[in-house]
C-alpha cells in the first residue's frame, strides 16, 4: 500500500491502535524528547501532540519506532516481506541478463518472448513507479508565507547540552548544478534564529559534494527542506543508495507507486509534493557558523564543528500542517528501526554481489554501523577477510567498525550465540583484521576526525589450511533421538 501523505499514515497507525494522541499542552524544549525517549525505550506507540507549547502546529513523533510500523510505513507487513520483493526482483533481472547473452538480440526476444510476456505487467509496473510525477497544484503549496520563520515550528530541544533547538527530520533537497544530479538527504539542522539554521553536511555525503560545486564557482547554492512527507520517501532519505540515484526514485520502488514532486516556488529544485511544510532558501559558499553540539544517536553528544548556514526565505504548507520530529541518543531510539529496515532490505544486494554472504546483522547497540554481523558460506581459506573488505569498500560501509564473520549455520540475530563463538573461536594474532580507512563524521573514539582503523573478526571454523595444526573440536549437541523422545515425553515428568 503506497501511502498518499503523512495524514494517511498517522489515520492507519491511529486506525491499528499504534497512535497516541496528547492532548495536555508540551514544552518542545526537552519534555518532548524526554517524553519520546521514554516511550522508545518501552516499545511503546507513535506520540501525536496536539499542543506544543509556543506553535500552532501538532507534532508527530516516533511513527516508524518500532519494526512493525517500520514495515507499515513501507506498505508491508514485515521488513523481511519487502526485502523478499527485492530479492524477487533482483532474480527476475539477473535470470533476464543471462538469458539475453551470448544470443543475437532477435534471437533472444524469439526464445525468451513466451517467458516475458507473462512478466509484462511487473516490468512496466516497476518500471513506472520509479519516475516521479510532476504535480502543477500540490498541498505543500496551499499556503505560501514569507513573514514566518523557525519560530513558528515546535522545533525540538532534545538534550540538555545540545547547542540549540534541532530540525530532527528534515529532508533536504539539492542539486548540482553541472550534473543536475539530484539528492534527498536527512541532514540535522540546528535552528541559530528566525531565519538561519547550520547545515549538518558530511564531507562523504551527496550534499556537501554539491555544495563544495557551489563553493567553487563562487554562487549561492538553492536548498529546499521538506518536513513531513510519506513515509516510504522519508526513509528513502536515509538509504545508502548508490553516488547519483535519487531518492525520489527509490521512494516510487519502495510505494510501487510514483513519488510525487513539484517545482518550489523560488527555485526550480524538485521536492515533494506531500509535503506538510517546504522550507525555501540558499546556503552561501562562504558562510560557516559553529554547530552542535547535538546528542546524536551514538548515545554521545556529537563536538561541535564549523558547518554552512541555511538562510531561510519563504515556508510553503499545507493548510492543517503536522510537524515531524524524532529524537536519537542511546539506542533503542526510533532510528534504530529505519536503519534495521536498511539492512534487511539492502541484504538481497549484497547477496548479490557478494553470493557467499548468507545474512547479517546490525545490533542497535552498534548504532548502524560501529558492528555488523555476518554469515557466509566459507569455501576457502581467508574467505572471511575476503567478505570484510569487500563490506568496507560498499559505500556507508565503510564506516563498520567492527565486521564479525561467522560460518552460515550461525543466526547472526542471537547475539548471545554469535559472541559466544566469537568469544571462543578465534586466535588474536590469526583472526583479527586491523583496516585504516574513513569514519562517520560522529565518530569520537578515532584520534583525527572521519579517519581511523576499523576491526574485523573471523570467527568462522578454521582447518589446516588455515594454519590451525590442532583439531577442531565439535560442538556439543544432545543425540536427535533422545531430543525427540524427551519432547513426546516431557508432560510426563512434571516439569
Amino acid at each position: 500500500m503506497a501511502y498518499t501523505d503523512l495524514h494517511h499514515f498517522i489515520n492507519t497507525l491511529e486506525h491499528e491502535g499504534d497512535l497516541k494522541r496528547i492532548a495536555a499542552e508540551v514544552d518542545p524544549v526537552l519534555e518532548i524528547s524526554g517524553i519520546a525517549s521514554r516511550v522508545m525505550k518501552e516499545g511503546g506507540p507513535a506520540l501525536l501532540f496536539e499542543r506544543v507549547k509556543g506553535s500552532n502546529y501538532s507534532l508527530l513523533i516516533n511513527a516508524m519506532g518500532s519494526e512493525r510500523r517500520m514495515a507499515r510505513a513501507l506498505g508491508v507487513q514485515s521488513l523481511d516481506a519487502k526485502a523478499a520483493e527485492i530479492e524477487d526482483l533482483i532474480a527476475w533481472m539477473w535470470q533476464t541478463a543471462r538469458t539475453f547473452s551470448g544470443m543475437p538480440t532477435a534471437a533472444a526476444l524469439v526464445k525468451t518472448m513466451p517467458d516475458i510476456l507473462p512478466e509484462l505487467p511487473r516490468i512496466l509496473k516497476h518500471g513506472l513507479s520509479l519516475l516521479p510525477k510532476i504535480t502543477r497544484h500540490p498541498l505543500c503549496q496551499e499556503i505560501i508565507d514569507d513573514e514566518a520563520g523557525f519560530e513558528s515550528l515546535p522545533v525540538l530541544k532534545c538534550w540538555p547540552l545540545d547547542g540549540g533547538r534541532f530540525l530532527t527530520l528534515p529532508l533536504v533537497c539539492t542539486e548540482d548544478p553541472e550534473t543536475r544530479v539530484r539528492n534527498v538527504g536527512m541532514y540535522r539542522m540546528q535552528v541559530y534564529d528566525n531565519r538561519t539554521a547550520g547545515m549538518h553536511w558530511h564531507i562523504h555525503k551527496d550534499g556537501a559534494h554539491f555544495f563544495e560545486t557551489y563553493r567553487r564557482r563562487g554562487q549561492r547554492m538553492p536548498v529546499a527542506v521538506a518536513l513531513g512527507c510519506d513515509p516510504a520517501v522519508t526513509y528513502a532519505s536515509t538509504a545508502p543508495l548508490p553516488e547519483g540515484v535519487w531518492e525520489m526514485i527509490f521512494a516510487g520502488f519502495l510505494r510501487g507507486k510514483p513519488a510525487s514532486v513539484c517545482k518550489a516556488t523560488l527555485s526550480g529544485l524538485l521536492v515533494p509534493a506531500d509535503a506538510e511544510f517546504i522550507l525555501e532558501g540558499y546556503v552561501d559558499p562562504h558562510e560557516v557558523r559553529m554547530e552542535g553540539p547535538f546528542g546524536d544517536h551514538t548515545g554521545f553528544y556529537s563536538l561541535e564543528d564549523e558547518y554552512p548556514v541555511f538562510h531561510l526565505e519563504r515556508i510553503t504548507r499545507r493548510k492543517n500542517p503536522v510537524y515531524p520530529a524524532t529524537v536519537v541518543g542511546r539506542p533503542p531510539k526510533e532510528d534504530c528501526w529505519m536503519a534495521k529496515a536498511t539492512e534487511r532490505l539492502f541484504l538481497p544486494l549484497l547477496k548479490q554481489l557478494c553470493p557467499e554472504i548468507v545474512d547479517i546483522n546490525m545490533p542497535v547497540e552498534g548504532v548502524f554501523h560501529n558492528c555488523v554481523i555476518v554469515s557466509i558460506t566459507k569455501r576457502f581459506p581467508g574467505h572471511a577477510r575476503k567478505v570484510m573488505h569487500f563490506l568496507w569498500g560498499m559505500g556507508q560501509m565503510m564506516y563498520a567498525k567492527l565486521i564479525v564473520i561467522v560460518d552460515a549455520q550461525v543466526n547472526v540475530h542471537d547475539v548471545s550465540e554469535v559472541s559466544w563463538r566469537a568469544f571462543n573461536n578465534i586466535d588474536a594474532r590469526r583472526d583479527l583484521v586491523l583496516s585504516d580507512g574513513p569514519l562517520d563524521a560522529l565518530d569520537h573514539s578515532s584520534p583525527l576526525p572521519r579517519y581511523g582503523t576499523r576491526l574485523g573478526i573471523d570467527a568462522t571454523r578454521k582447518g589446516t589450511d588455515e594454519g590451525h595444526s590442532r583439531p577442531w573440536p565439535p560442538e556439543i549437541a544432545m543425540d536427535a533421538d533422545i531430543a525427540a523422545l524427551i519432547d513426546r515425553r516431557w508432560n510426563e515428568y512434571g516439569l
